[in-house]
């Protein structure tokens, strides 16, 4: 970030920039530009793509996944309003990628558009340089942790280097979720009720942690 230019402005400027991307040479892009109503915040929560009610609402995680992932997010000890407020939420890629051939659910972005969207993740890591991520769903989740089954990364804590995100010396705390969305049936069955259990409270005592005073939390590791 430039010397003088606040990270209010610069999220403004990433917003704007990503509202007129053409990177995927889609017809009809439908961008969501993910600049949340937080200010300052500590803690980014990665997603997988905006849906199509997102396309509409202009909000992330504003269909029937988010409302799940809201109440999870209440059994962790914060609102639907005070994520909004105090979180970044961002995704690995930002159009809606369309529904499922198989009709149930939405298409996964491919491999090209992951790639060719991934700067603007990028970007945000570059500029939050965050103490918390929250990673929702498989890509994000592989994206950060690697491919590896849900069983065994939700439920945990994990560290980050961010070396890779450009911001070196900066390792960060990463707790998965399962993605929310009713086209997923990992989180119903039982042994996985009790890890996303788990992810939650972990996800309580981060939240608490990442937005204590900043003398109370002490010295943190920059580049």
């Amino acid at each position: 970030m430039s010397s003088g230019r606040t990270l209010p402005v610069a999220l403004a400027e990433h917003a704007a920039a990503l509202a007129g991307c053409r990177r995927c040479g889609h017809d009809i892009p439908d961008v969501v530009p993910i600049l949340s109503q937080a200010r300052a915040p500590r803690v980014m929560l990665v997603g997988q793509a905006p849906g199509k009610t997102e396309v509409g609402d202009r909000r992330p995680f504003a269909g029937r996944a988010g409302k799940t992932l809201f109440r999870w997010l209440e059994r962790a000890g914060v609102t639907e309003a005070e994520v909004r407020e105090r979180v970044y939420i961002a995704a690995i890629t930002r159009c809606y990628p369309g529904p499922s051939a198989s009709g149930r659910g939405d298409r996964v972005p491919s491999p090209r558009e992951r790639a060719l969207c991934a700067g603007w993740l990028e970007a945000e890591i570059r500029l939050l340089r965050p103490v918390l991520l929250i990673l929702v769903g498989r890509l994000a989740i592989d994206r950060f942790i690697g491919a590896l089954p849900l069983e065994r990364v939700v439920g945990r804590a994990h560290q980050v280097d961010l070396a890779a995100f450009g911001v070196p010396d900066t390792v960060t705390r990463a707790i998965p979720l399962p993605h929310p969305s009713g086209a997923s049936t990992w989180p119903n069955l039982p042994g996985n009720r009790v890890l996303l259990d788990e992810a939650l409270a972990l996800l309580g005592a981060a939240f608490a942690e990442a937005w204590a005073p900043s003398d109370a939390r002490g010295t943190r590791r920059s580049a």
